[in-house]
């Protein structure tokens, strides 16, 4: 069986993300909970799996916290 030329032309494996990348996206990230009406503070202590779940739902962090 022949190798088809769309798959020699594609990555086999998926690039990463760099380093720079992922921490620009969980800044961004908690930027938009701290526009939503979260405390600074409180976003802080977050891990980025917390942030990534509050996300989900921006109307009831923004109601939680009005």
């Amino acid at each position: 069986m022949r190798k088809r030329r769309k798959t020699q032309k594609t990555n086999m494996t998926r690039p990463r993300k760099s380093g720079a990348a992922r921490n620009r996206r969980r800044l961004e990230q908690r930027r938009r909970l701290v526009a939503l009406g979260m405390d600074e503070a409180e976003v802080n202590q977050l891990t980025s799996r917390e942030v990534l779940t509050l996300l989900k739902h921006p109307k009831k962090v923004e109601a939680a916290n009005s």
